[in-house]
């Protein structure tokens, strides 16, 4: 099984729309099969300049200017936007990008961003996240012509035309968290895809084994959901290059190597070829320096033909 390889960023640490169309366009030539990006409106550590950039603005952006590579959040809160809201924003980027949208969905998590642009973020957010899927899956799933209606806890919908339709018909969504019970309850109901955010390397095998279990429970087929990891990347040619890009996103060299996919090529076909035997499918490479863009072709030349 070849490993699907996403290259997946962190605008909100300080990137404009030009420098995420550079990397999102050296993603697409260098055959990675997607681009990603978070969903914060703060930095975390650092100035963040320029500022912040929408998730969904920027990826109607790219919709236009890139062909073929996929497109999504890893992961947009459900603390940002109402369901209805989200729902048509999500459906006309992938109008646009002839279908190429996928939807990471979460609770949210970041207090401070909700409290520096006003954002509401109650304690318990769970029940929120659901009625969102509930909602998205819904109105995209209602036949043209019909209308949709939806009264729950946090949102009630009336009579909505439930328009426009996304091209690819239901947008593929990612769930992921570490709930025992809960979470893998709604992967089951929803998700096309499990995401595991920067686990502890050791905990991703057995944390697959349980979301399997609630897809059986579930009546649903292992292969029916692709299992996946968001790991942080650092990869160097040589020891000295490995040394020089640690460096540049402020990590060390020893707890790179522990907690993401980084150190020399070598150790990172190891890593990426360790995972896949535990049963994950596609690895999200969290690319920290949008402006070190070779870093990007030493893995497609070197790691990516090994997988």
């Amino acid at each position: 099984m070849t490993l699907d390889l996403r290259i997946f960023t962190e605008p909100q640490q300080g990137a404009s729309y030009d420098t995420q169309l550079a990397v999102a366009k050296a993603t697409e030539k260098l055959g990675f099969s997607a681009f990603f990006r978070s969903d914060h409106y703060l930095a975390m550590g650092g100035d963040g300049l320029p500022g912040p950039t929408d998730s969904w603005t920027t990826l109607a952006g790219l919709a236009r200017e890139t062909e073929t590579v996929r497109l999504g959040t890893l992961v947009s809160s459900a603390t940002f936007r109402h369901p209805g809201v989200l729902a048509i924003q999500v459906a006309q980027v992938d109008q646009m990008s002839g279908g190429r949208v996928e939807l990471g969905l979460g609770t949210g998590w970041f207090a401070a961003e909700h409290a520096a642009y006003g954002i509401p973020f109650p304690d318990k957010r769970f029940g929120i996240l659901e009625e969102q899927l509930e909602v998205l899956t819904g109105l995209w799933g209602t036949p043209v012509g019909e209308t949709f209606d939806y009264s729950g806890k946090h949102y009630t919908l009336a009579d909505s035309p439930a328009l426009p339709k996304p091209a690819q018909g239901q947008v593929p969504i990612i769930l992921g968290g570490g709930g025992p019970r809960r979470t893998p309850a709604l992967a089951a109901r929803f998700a096309s895809e499990y995401n595991q955010a920067f686990p502890e390397i050791e905990a991703v095998g057995p944390r697959i084994g349980v979301i399997n279990k609630a897809l059986a429970d579930a009546g649903r087929p292992a292969d029916s959901l692709t299992q996946s990891v968001a790991l942080v990347l650092a990869v160097g040619a040589d020891e000295a290059e490995f040394a020089r890009r640690a460096a540049a996103i402020g990590r060390e060299p020893a707890e790179l190597r522990e907690h993401g996919v980084a150190g020399t090529v070598a150790e990172a076909v190891d890593r990426l070829a360790s995972l896949r035997a535990e049963g994950v499918q596609r690895v999200y490479l969290q690319v920290l320096d949008l402006q070190d863009l070779d870093h990007l072709d030493l893995i497609a030349r070197e790691v990516a033909p090994q997988l």
